[in-house]
């Protein structure tokens, strides 16, 4: 039972000592009426893992939405410098999506892609990153073939 008490306190030292952020896609808010939240958790100088969440609220009848009504997408990014500033990056991502297809069929489907982007962090941890990219789904003859991943995020690293 010590051991495992040790371990457990390990582990959320470190969890608690490493740089996370939090960002919302600010153009996606205000030019197509969708939500996306994301969560980044960096596991090294140069790496990170985390997961967005897309909500579509954009009516069908629009002449531009994302085919997406949901899309949970974990990621992994890898970072090209060890710069804190300002720093390229590329990821891999897979997104668990569902919508409704142009016939009116609803779908859940799984994406595999890849996106490349830019992000910028102050010295006082406010985030803004850019990024772009494509997936593709697998699983379903009814789900759109390519699922696009772009963002303008605004966010805080703590």
């Amino acid at each position: 039972m010590k051991k495992l008490i040790v371990v457990l306190t390990i582990l959320s030292v470190n969890f608690l000592q490493a740089q996370q952020e939090v960002s919302i896609d600010l153009a996606d808010a205000l030019a197509v009426k969708t939500l996306e939240v994301t969560y980044e958790y960096y596991i090294g100088e140069q790496s990170s893992v985390g997961a967005s969440a897309l909500f579509n609220f954009q009516g069908r009848s629009s002449d531009f939405r994302y085919n997406e009504d949901n899309m949970i997408s974990p990621f992994f990014r890898h970072y090209f410098t060890s710069a804190r500033n300002w720093n390229y990056f590329g990821e891999i991502f897979m997104g668990i999506n569902s919508g409704k297809n142009d016939d009116g069929v609803s779908y859940t489907d799984g994406a595999l892609g890849i996106s490349v982007g830019t992000k910028y962090v102050s010295n006082g941890g406010f985030m803004v990153s850019v990024l772009g990219g494509l997936g593709r789904n697998f699983f379903t003859e009814t789900a759109p073939e390519v699922v696009p991943r772009i963002g303008l995020n605004v966010g805080y690293r703590f």
